[in-house]
């Protein structure tokens, strides 16, 4: 059936004003005052009445969206403008606001989300807190109750809290604050011990526990991501994904796969109602089936806000189907926005319950008449319907993304269009996957093994679509980024609309495709020429990039805090070799990002120091050589290490104090780090770890020749930097890794300072992104990426 057969003639509006009522009513309540609800409420009640004694005879087909304004009004007004008071006049947020310490009986309301830290010396990058919303049953404060039953946020450790699931009855003991977000939340309690007396969860909650975990257990025949991704993919659980792909999906705009939105239940919802149709089933019991599939699908996904919202919409839609009535998507739509509004308010100011009803109105309102338009200038009915959904949710969700993230995926549409034929085979598969794990655990690994190659493909779009230079723009953030990303999608629908003006935009897209895209592939910006080290950005840690002779190739010191990052600084550099990986101490921010420097590279070897400690950190290193099948070495005194280009001679630690896992701040494992002497074309360079006085002292006293062009400053600039230590180096040029808005005071002011005195051009990573180093007239000079 062509395009043009499927757009329906008209949509039926007539209880979209009552579900805009509703929402922007309830939002401007939580933004700024429960007497705006209350004001719009009324004003509401009023326009309705005076619309119902108006078309009473006149458009009686508009009687009855008058009437449901009027309801809505009422709502808002009444019920919706007494919640919103409550919460806003809760007991516990005076008692937030002096910080007082409470003992709460809650029930928990979600799954706990776990807060992803980056590693910093020895904590061990990854969860370790969680972020819990519940509902207060009973409260008490310095010895007294307190009347309340508001919804209250527990920030607590993830080690004893993250099992719990929704339904449970928990006691929490913690210190109150005022809540961040504007939402129904009264306070933020940090919690600082275990949960007490933790009732037990429903059944339909330990059996949807129990689901995810078998569906976890059947990926494991799959490789590490792909393993992570699909319970993703399927029910929204991320547990197993890395930081790295999550981060990938994110720049290129794939990242609502993993969050669980109503196209999955739709998916979900059809292929039961297909195969019932394959059965012959009648309406009435497909209808009952596919609800019932609907609530357990709801249910296992643990009620996210665009999950509720697909839930509701297709709960009204399979009653239409029930009755045999015709299903509108619009009016299904628009239903549910005003239940989930009147049932929970806070979803008003939920940003996944807006990109939820956006994406869905846009698929409805735009993408048919789009694909449409494309059909009849000759665009295959197939390939119009593949271009026009991306685009029209693209456009109907940036301002909200935008405004959310601060930056726009510019690849976001292409992404998407790749990646949509595999993502409903790969849901279905999951589906199936869950369901026989729970019975039948070895007949899981097939429907698990044939979603692999679905999900290697969605990991692998996602990989290079977030490489492509540029995928990212940055954009302001808030609600004005929010404004300027609504008006430049107004802007750029009405250019499309006006045939001149469309002319002229393919003009200037034409125009870049031919001028700019060239220049940045035959002489791009970054990196320069002949670059021979490179301090790149990876936040408050270390990586270090030093270049051989031989063009691809080079040697790696210290891979930052995280993975992702080193990653994308030496794919930055055309980096495909790395001959040796050394890690100049195993403190988390020096070691973390180890994994990531393999993808996609060939590794020779990785080598450390003579210090042990973390234990963790240790074993981490040695788990990851191995599984890549690289030696784990040893560099020890004096040793000297060659490459074309390059030579390394290592001339510290001299000695080894004793490393303790309880060193509280970590300066034995510092001392313990390894100092390099690296000669480069641009000179000499002296990469020093995070070594701190005590062993800036032992290099001093040792009498070696500490002199160096480039210093890499140990521990990313600290207040531990011997002034005569800087001197002895009397570095040209003084590179500071070190990371944005970081909490420990990097770099210090009295280290840069004598830097500056000895006559060193300092430069910084949070300020000037990576960093290289190159040869400008036989001395060492710096360019900068930037931010």
């Amino acid at each position: 059936m062509p395009a043009e057969a499927r757009i329906p003639t008209w949509h039926d509006f007539r209880l979209v004003p009552s579900a805009l009522v509703l929402w922007l009513g309830v939002l401007t309540g939580l933004l700024w005052s429960w007497w705006a609800a209350l004001a719009g409420g009324v004003a509401a009640v009023a326009v309705a009445s005076l619309l119902l004694w108006r078309w009473r005879a006149t458009r009686p087909r508009w009687f009855a969206g008058a009437g449901a304004l009027l309801l809505a009004g009422l709502l808002l007004a009444g019920p919706l403008a007494v919640r919103l008071h409550q919460a806003q006049h809760d007991p516990l947020s005076a008692l937030g606001v002096h910080g007082a310490t409470a003992t709460l009986r809650v029930t928990v309301n979600e799954r706990p989300k776990p807060i992803e830290s980056a590693g910093y010396a020895g904590q061990q990058a990854g969860a370790r807190s969680v972020v819990i919303t519940a509902t207060t049953q009973q409260a008490e404060a310095a010895g007294r109750p307190v009347g309340t039953r508001g919804r209250v946020v527990l920030l607590a450790p993830f080690q004893s809290w993250s099992s719990l699931l929704p339904g449970q009855d928990v006691t929490a003991k913690g210190s109150l604050a005022l809540p961040r977000d504007a939402d129904l939340t009264v306070a933020v309690v940090y919690v600082r011990g275990p949960p007490v007396a933790a009732s037990g969860a429903p059944w339909w909650q330990r059996a949807a526990e129990s689901t995810r975990a078998a569906l976890r257990q059947a990926c494991s025949v799959l490789s590490e991501d792909a393993a992570g991704l699909l319970p993703g993919l399927v029910v929204g659980d991320t547990s197993g994904v890395s930081p790295q792909v999550q981060r990938e999906f994110k720049d290129a705009g794939l990242s609502h796969l993993m969050a669980v939105s109503g196209s999955n239940l739709a998916v979900v919802a059809g292929a039961v109602l297909l195969l019932l149709r394959v059965l012959r089933v009648g309406p009435r019991l497909s209808a009952v089936v596919a609800g019932l599939a609907l609530v357990g699908f709801v249910i296992l996904t643990g009620g996210e806000p665009s999950v509720l919202r697909a839930g509701v919409m297709g709960a009204i839609g399979l009653l239409a189907l029930a009755l045999g009535r015709q299903r509108s998507v619009l009016p299904a739509l628009a239903a549910a926005v005003c239940v989930l509004v009147v049932y929970d308010p806070a979803m008003a100011v939920s940003f996944g319950f807006a990109l939820s009803v956006l994406a869905t109105a846009g698929l409805v309102l735009l993408a048919p008449r789009w694909a449409a338009a494309m059909t009849r200038h000759g665009v295959p009915p197939g390939l119009a319907e593949g271009l026009a959904i991306p685009l029209a949710a693209f456009l109907v969700t940036a301002p909200v993304i935008a405004g959310m993230a601060g930056q726009i995926s510019v690849v976001s549409i292409a992404a998407n269009i790749l990646a949509a034929p595999v993502v409903a085979p790969a849901t279905v598969l999951g589906v199936v996957t869950a369901v026989l794990a729970l019975f039948w655990p070895a007949a899981a690994k097939l429907p698990a093994l044939a979603a692999g190659p679905e999900a290697h493909w969605l990991l692998l779009v996602a990989h290079h679509a977030s490489r492509v230079p540029g995928a990212v723009l940055p954009w302001p953030g808030g609600w004005w980024g929010g404004l300027l990303a609504l008006v430049a999608v107004a802007v750029l629908v009405v250019v499309l609309r006006r045939p001149r003006l469309r002319v002229g935009l393919a003009l200037a897209l034409v125009c870049v495709l031919l001028v700019v895209v060239p220049v940045q592939v035959i002489a791009p910006g970054w990196p320069p020429a002949g670059w021979a080290m490179v301090a790149c950005d990876v936040g408050q840690g270390d990586a270090e990039v030093l270049s051989t002779a031989e063009p691809g190739r080079a040697i790696v010191v210290d891979t930052g805090p995280e993975p992702g990052p080193v990653d994308e600084c030496l794919g930055r550099l055309g980096v495909d070799r790395v001959p040796l990986v050394v890690l100049s101490h195993l403190h988390a921010d020096h070691i973390s990002g180890l994994d990531s420097v393999f993808d996609g590279r060939s590794v020779g070897a990785v080598a450390v120091g003579p210090g042990r400690m973390p234990a963790w950190a240790w074993r981490q290193v040695a788990q990851i050589a191995a599984r890549h099948g690289v030696p784990l070495l040893e560099l020890e005194l004096g040793q000297r290490l060659d490459w074309p280009g390059l030579s390394l001679e290592v001339i510290g630690p001299l000695y080894v104090g004793s490393q303790q896992d309880d060193d509280a701040d970590g300066t034995n494992i510092n001392n313990t780090s390894i100092v390099l002497r690296a000669l480069t074309s641009v000179g000499r360079v002296l990469l020093t770890g995070d070594v701190e006085l005590l062993a800036q002292a032992d290099l001093l006293d040792s009498g070696a020749d500490l002199h160096a062009e480039v210093l890499k400053v140990p521990h990313h600039g600290s207040r531990f930097s011997n002034p005569r230590f800087l001197a002895a180096v009397a570095p040209r040029l003084a590179l500071i890794s070190v990371g944005a808005g970081n909490s420990y005071g990097h770099p210090s002011k009295s280290t840069v300072d004598s830097l500056v005195a000895d006559g060193a051009l300092v430069t910084r990573t949070d300020t000037d992104g990576d960093t290289a180093v190159i040869a400008d007239s036989g001395e060492p000079a710096v360019v900068r990426r930037g931010k």
